[in-house]
Protein backbone atom coordinates (compact mmCIF):
# COMPACT_ATOMS: atom_id res chain seq x y z
CA UNK A 1 0.00 0.00 0.00
CA UNK A 2 1.26 3.56 -0.33
CA UNK A 3 3.26 4.95 2.44
CA UNK A 4 1.05 8.11 2.84
CA UNK A 5 -2.27 5.74 3.25
CA UNK A 6 -0.46 4.03 5.68
CA UNK A 7 0.37 6.72 7.75
CA UNK A 8 -3.07 7.88 7.62
CA UNK A 9 -4.28 4.38 8.88
CA UNK A 10 -2.09 4.56 11.44
CA UNK A 11 -2.53 8.01 12.50
CA UNK A 12 -6.69 7.26 12.52
CA UNK A 13 -6.70 3.59 14.33
CA UNK A 14 -4.13 4.95 16.91
CA UNK A 15 -6.81 8.13 17.97
CA UNK A 16 -9.61 5.86 17.86
CA UNK A 17 -8.03 3.18 20.09
CA UNK A 18 -9.27 5.46 22.86
CA UNK A 19 -12.64 4.81 23.34
CA UNK A 20 -13.42 8.68 24.70
CA UNK A 21 -12.59 9.02 20.74
CA UNK A 22 -14.76 6.49 19.42
CA UNK A 23 -18.26 7.69 18.50
CA UNK A 24 -21.40 5.33 19.45
CA UNK A 25 -21.59 3.40 16.37
CA UNK A 26 -18.01 3.16 15.81
CA UNK A 27 -16.47 0.39 14.04
CA UNK A 28 -12.95 0.49 12.74
CA UNK A 29 -13.56 -0.56 9.76
CA UNK A 30 -15.00 2.91 9.12
CA UNK A 31 -11.83 4.66 9.43
CA UNK A 32 -10.71 2.46 5.75
CA UNK A 33 -14.43 3.85 4.79
CA UNK A 34 -14.03 7.22 5.02
CA UNK A 35 -10.11 7.59 4.10
CA UNK A 36 -11.85 6.00 0.81
CA UNK A 37 -14.20 8.80 0.66
CA UNK A 38 -11.89 11.23 1.24
CA UNK A 39 -9.04 9.68 -1.63
CA UNK A 40 -12.18 9.66 -3.95
CA UNK A 41 -12.75 13.74 -2.98
CA UNK A 42 -9.46 14.29 -3.66
CA UNK A 43 -9.21 12.52 -7.08
CA UNK A 44 -12.17 14.49 -8.29
CA UNK A 45 -13.10 11.47 -10.93
CA UNK A 46 -14.07 12.81 -13.95
CA UNK A 47 -16.41 9.58 -14.67
CA UNK A 48 -18.39 10.45 -11.62
CA UNK A 49 -22.16 10.88 -11.28
CA UNK A 50 -23.10 14.51 -11.01
CA UNK A 51 -24.84 13.62 -7.74
CA UNK A 52 -21.66 11.41 -6.43
CA UNK A 53 -18.89 14.24 -7.29
CA UNK A 54 -18.14 14.19 -4.08
CA UNK A 55 -18.91 11.56 -0.99
CA UNK A 56 -20.03 13.23 2.42
CA UNK A 57 -18.03 12.09 5.72
CA UNK A 58 -20.09 11.28 8.69
CA UNK A 59 -20.77 14.08 10.87
CA UNK A 60 -19.90 10.95 13.92
CA UNK A 61 -16.68 10.54 12.13
CA UNK A 62 -15.65 14.09 11.93
CA UNK A 63 -16.54 15.35 14.89
CA UNK A 64 -14.58 12.70 16.49
CA UNK A 65 -11.36 11.91 14.66
CA UNK A 66 -9.26 14.89 15.69
CA UNK A 67 -8.29 18.26 14.67
CA UNK A 68 -4.75 17.96 14.73
CA UNK A 69 -5.32 14.23 13.36
CA UNK A 70 -7.25 15.44 10.71
CA UNK A 71 -5.38 18.30 9.26
CA UNK A 72 -2.45 16.24 9.73
CA UNK A 73 -4.25 12.89 6.96
CA UNK A 74 -5.09 15.69 4.86
CA UNK A 75 -2.01 16.57 3.76
CA UNK A 76 -0.98 13.53 3.23
CA UNK A 77 -4.06 12.19 0.87
CA UNK A 78 -3.38 15.83 -0.38
CA UNK A 79 0.26 14.90 -1.38
CA UNK A 80 -0.89 12.22 -3.51
CA UNK A 81 -0.44 13.13 -7.20
CA UNK A 82 -2.40 10.71 -9.66
CA UNK A 83 -2.92 12.99 -12.81
CA UNK A 84 -4.65 9.93 -14.95
CA UNK A 85 -8.05 8.70 -14.52
CA UNK A 86 -7.75 4.73 -14.67
CA UNK A 87 -4.86 5.03 -12.01
CA UNK A 88 -7.07 6.84 -9.40
CA UNK A 89 -9.63 4.46 -9.97
CA UNK A 90 -7.00 1.69 -9.45
CA UNK A 91 -5.61 3.08 -6.64
CA UNK A 92 -8.77 3.25 -4.45
CA UNK A 93 -10.04 -0.14 -6.20
CA UNK A 94 -6.12 -1.33 -4.55
CA UNK A 95 -6.40 0.45 -1.38
CA UNK A 96 -10.57 -1.01 -0.98
CA UNK A 97 -9.27 -4.58 -1.71
CA UNK A 98 -5.78 -4.97 1.06
CA UNK A 99 -8.14 -2.80 3.80
CA UNK A 100 -10.83 -5.54 2.92
CA UNK A 101 -8.46 -8.23 4.03
CA UNK A 102 -8.39 -6.99 7.73
CA UNK A 103 -12.27 -7.15 8.21
CA UNK A 104 -14.58 -9.82 8.49
CA UNK A 105 -18.00 -9.58 6.43
CA UNK A 106 -20.17 -8.68 8.64
CA UNK A 107 -17.68 -5.66 9.21
CA UNK A 108 -17.05 -4.32 5.45
CA UNK A 109 -20.98 -2.95 4.93
CA UNK A 110 -19.55 0.55 4.53
CA UNK A 111 -16.11 -0.82 2.25
CA UNK A 112 -19.09 -2.81 0.10
CA UNK A 113 -21.01 -0.09 -0.63
CA UNK A 114 -17.59 2.22 -1.73
CA UNK A 115 -16.40 -0.67 -3.64
CA UNK A 116 -19.45 -1.08 -5.70
CA UNK A 117 -19.30 2.85 -6.22
CA UNK A 118 -15.77 2.71 -7.59
CA UNK A 119 -16.47 -1.09 -9.86
CA UNK A 120 -19.31 1.23 -11.26
CA UNK A 121 -17.39 4.36 -12.07
CA UNK A 122 -14.67 1.37 -13.20
CA UNK A 123 -17.41 0.35 -16.10
CA UNK A 124 -18.32 4.12 -16.52
CA UNK A 125 -14.57 4.39 -17.43
CA UNK A 126 -13.79 1.22 -19.15
CA UNK A 127 -16.83 1.92 -21.83
CA UNK A 128 -16.47 6.28 -22.11
CA UNK A 129 -19.83 6.79 -20.68
CA UNK A 130 -19.45 10.06 -19.03
CA UNK A 131 -22.53 9.80 -17.07
CA UNK A 132 -25.26 13.34 -17.17
CA UNK A 133 -27.63 11.40 -14.98
CA UNK A 134 -29.14 9.06 -12.94
CA UNK A 135 -32.86 7.75 -14.20
CA UNK A 136 -34.54 6.68 -11.30
CA UNK A 137 -36.91 4.30 -13.16
CA UNK A 138 -37.22 0.44 -13.77
CA UNK A 139 -34.45 -0.49 -16.18
CA UNK A 140 -35.28 -3.38 -19.23
CA UNK A 141 -32.50 -6.31 -18.61
CA UNK A 142 -29.45 -4.69 -20.16
CA UNK A 143 -29.87 -1.38 -20.27
CA UNK A 144 -27.42 1.01 -18.37
CA UNK A 145 -29.65 2.94 -16.23
CA UNK A 146 -26.90 6.03 -16.39
CA UNK A 147 -27.19 8.37 -19.43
Amino acid sequence: MNKNIDKVLEIWHNHFKNEDNQYIEFEPSDIEYFVGCMLYNHFSFEYALDTMKSMDLSYDFLENCGDHEYKEVKKLINSIDIKDEEQKINFLLDFIKEVRKKYKDDELYLLNRLQYHIDSLYERYKDGIKAQKVVFEPVARNKNPLL
